[in-house]
């Protein structure tokens, strides 16, 4: 591993002894070895984790030939309106020109939008229609997405905010 390498003794000048200098040399090349053989082991007996993806089913483009879907009935509809500083608003039905629903704030727990979900759960024909802000979160859009996977609704669309929408916001005071 180490050894002390030696000058070697001479004729030097006059008759005066010198003490010998001694310089030791390391040989690393053991410790490179075990360097190498362990990550070697720590690379194979890890298991690498895959990255977590949702599947999001979109829609397919309609032909010109196509009919209109049908319109969703107000009585099946639930709007999510996601806003500025982790706000979350929702209304029952659809937002009407003549009439305006009753705005409510829950939060993004489970103790909050799961258990709204939850609670419509028992319409089998619900459709919930996410409309977040521009100031909005990316952040809260994933969680609401995540909150439809677990508790399981089957429909439900990402929608452009409207006017009317954001004018209920401002003027519900929440």
């Amino acid at each position: 591993m180490a050894e002390i390498q030696q000058q070697a003794s001479g004729g030097g000048k006059g008759g005066k002894k010198r003490a010998k200098k001694m310089s030791t040399k390391i040989d690393m090349t053991p410790m490179v070895d075990l360097a190498f053989l362990l990550l070697t082991f720590f690379m194979l007996t890890t298991t690498f984790s895959k990255p977590t993806v949702m599947e999001v089913a979109m829609p397919v483009k309609p032909k010109p030939d196509d009919p209109e879907p049908p319109a969703i009935k107000e009585s099946n509809a639930l709007t999510l309106l996601l806003g500025e500083n982790n706000k979350l608003y929702y209304y029952d039905g659809l937002l009407s020109s003549t009439e305006k629903p009753e705005l409510k704030l829950t939060n993004y727990g489970a103790d909050g939008v799961r258990k709204v979900l939850l609670q419509h759960k028992s319409n089998p024909d619900l459709v919930v229609l996410i409309k977040p802000e521009e100031k909005a979160a990316y952040k809260n859009m994933v969680d609401i997405l995540d909150e439809m996977n677990i508790t399981e609704t089957k429909k439900y669309a990402l929608v452009s905010i409207t006017k009317n929408d954001t004018e209920l916001i401002k003027s519900s005071g929440l």
